[in-house]
Formats: C-alpha cells, structure tokens, sequence
C-alpha cells in the first residue's frame, strides 16, 4: 500500500480492513534521504514510523537522494515494486480518486513489475469521502497547502468541519489538485494517537535550502514548481 500518512491512504487502509481483502499489507512510503522527511509534503520520518507501528504493519522506507530525476524515481520505484512482488505480493494499493493521468501512469509502471493496480477510492464523490473520514473518528492536520489556494493559516489546521467550511468554493474538499496535504494522527486504523507538537511555518518556493526544514525535500514527480508552498513543521512527542 501506498502510504503517505495522509488521509486519503488512512481512509483507504480503514476499507481494506473493514473488507478483509487482503491477508498481508505491507506500507510502501517514499522519503527523502538527505533530511528524513518524507517526499510528498516533509513529514519527518519518526513521525511516519510512528505511524506504521500504531497501524502495526510493516514499513518499506523507498530512500531518494536530494534531487532526483523523474526517471530515476521511475526505475527506484520499479526495483522496489519488483522486489515486493517477488515476496509474495500481488497488488499495489493507491488513495487516488480521480487524476486520469496519474492513474495511467501508475498502471504502466505496475504493468511493469508484475502487479495489480488497486484504487479504492477511486471516482468515489470528494465530500463524502472526506465526511465519512471525519465520520469515522480520524484526526488529521494540514501539512502543506498550496499559496495558489489557500494561505498560511491554514497550516497545521484541523481537517475537520469548521475548516470544511473554511474552505474557497475553487478548493477541491479532499486536495486532489494538490491543494493541500494532511498528517493522520488518530482514528481506528490505529492502535494509539501519534503525539505532536507544532514546530515552524515554512514557505518554500522552487528554490532548494540548505536546511533541513519541510518543504526542502519536496520530489513530487508530477510538481511544476510555478507556485510556493507553506509548510507546517510536526515534532514528534
């Protein structure tokens, strides 16, 4: 499974549970090497291991360099793919819903390695999947959100009701378009809260640091880099 900790891979894991599908689940995360966070939105990796053991499921970490290719990422993940698959395992299990392109690109490289591609959520209709999250007893906060969409203080919101509300009507509820992304702390895939505290907002534009703050280690391969992001920093606890 596909982790990124955030709330679409949480609510896809509650499915696959409550479905009992599967016999073994193994988390697959891709994180950056350099600086211990992981790629999609710099999530510290205590964090997302903190995670995988309140899940307790084993956690594959898929380490990049600093800077990486998209090419390079390709083969990475086919040589991890491929070696999950000689393990035993048959299907590879994604939170999208419903990026055509991403999927299909998803399938080609799964094609590749011998494996199935799974899309639980996938086409499911955004607010309802986002009410049955809340619904569900999950607690998530707002880790990286787009300058386009939203501003600073939407960082290290709450995903709950009142930031529904909050939300520009041009916001997609659940993020897809890359609005924003979320860190689950608690709810019933797991078997205790993850403990945080709030560390800095960071705002990161296409301009690499030389710190190891979030947002210096973002390799979204899809990433166009023509607008700024902000940043929440989450201290284990």
């Amino acid at each position: 499974m596909h982790w990124s900790g955030g709330k679409d891979s949480a609510l896809c894991l509650h499915r696959l549970r409550q479905s009992g599908a599967y016999d073994e689940i193994t988390l697959l995360t891709t994180v950056n090497q350099a600086f211990g966070r992981v790629s999609m939105h710099g999530v510290r990796t205590e964090l997302l291991e903190n995670q995988a053991a309140a899940t307790g499921l084993p956690l594959v970490q898929l380490a990049l360099p600093e800077t990486v290719a998209m090419a390079e990422y390709g083969r990475k993940m086919l040589e991890t793919l491929r070696a999950l698959r000689d393990q035993g395992f048959t299907d590879s299990i994604f939170g999208d819903i419903f990026l055509e392109d991403l999927k299909r690109y998803r399938e080609a490289q799964l094609a590749e390695a011998g494996m199935n591609g799974v899309f639980p959520l996938w086409q499911n209709k955004p607010e309802q999947l986002v009410r049955e999250f809340i619904d569900a007893g999950f607690g998530a906060v707002l880790v990286c959100v787009n300058e386009k969409h939203l501003d600073a203080s939407f960082a290290g919101r709450n995903l709950d009701n009142a930031l529904l509300r909050d939300l520009p009507p041009d916001v997609d509820i659940c993020g897809e378009n890359g609005e924003y992304h979320s860190f689950v702390y608690a709810g019933p895939i797991f078997k205790k809260p993850i403990g945080f505290t709030f560390g800095q907002t960071v705002h990161r534009n296409h301009l690499p640091a030389s710190d190891d703050s979030p947002g210096n280690c973002r390799q979204h391969t899809s990433a166009n880099w023509d607008t700024g992001f902000f940043y929440r920093d989450l201290l284990p606890v």
